[in-house]
């Protein structure tokens, strides 16, 4: 049903971690595939990608990498996660659900730990989203090179994103 799209950091612990944590969602055929971004070839970053069975690419330029993901994704919905991640208890169902009744393209929030309200929050909250980012569950057709194709406001997602200490 999606791809786990993954920028990773050239750190293996974070990105074992996330990779371990969507085994529950490949085993209920939620998560089909999964690729990871790297944003400069990293020869043990490959290996355990390539161990898992997961697509590699490196993108440099950071307002790109989730296209360049993208592109190699097998599925229409994309979970955009950060090496590190882990989706915490209920993601499964609250993904299925979201995928299901979705309906038209739109985008999922996965809710993470609290951050400072700051400007680009606020222009989100109001305007949509501009741009993919970690927690976002995004339909393929609304990602392009320069971010995103439509500026929509996301739809929370009843699950939760972690970030064990790494």
């Amino acid at each position: 049903m999606i791809t786990a799209l993954i920028r990773a950091d050239g750190r293996i612990e974070p990105l074992a971690a996330t990779l371990a944590a969507l085994v529950p969602g490949v085993a209920e055929g939620l998560v089909a595939d999964a690729v990871v971004i790297a944003a400069k070839h990293d020869a043990e970053t490959a290996a355990v990608a390539e161990g898992v069975g997961a697509a590699h690419v490196v993108s440099a330029v950071d307002g790109e990498a989730w296209a360049a993901g993208a592109a190699l994704a097998r599925r229409e919905w994309l979970l955009c996660l950060e090496a590190g991640d882990v989706p915490a208890s209920g993601w499964i169902l609250a993904l299925e659900r979201f995928v299901a009744f979705a309906g038209e393209p739109r985008i999922g929030q996965l809710s993470g730990p609290l951050r400072r309200l700051d400007a680009a929050a606020l222009i989100e909250a109001l305007f949509g989203v501009s741009r993919a980012r970690r927690g976002l569950v995004v339909h393929r057709t609304l990602l392009d090179r320069s971010g995103l194709s439509a500026r929509l406001r996301p739809v929370r997602i009843g699950a939760r994103l972690e970030r064990p200490a790494f």
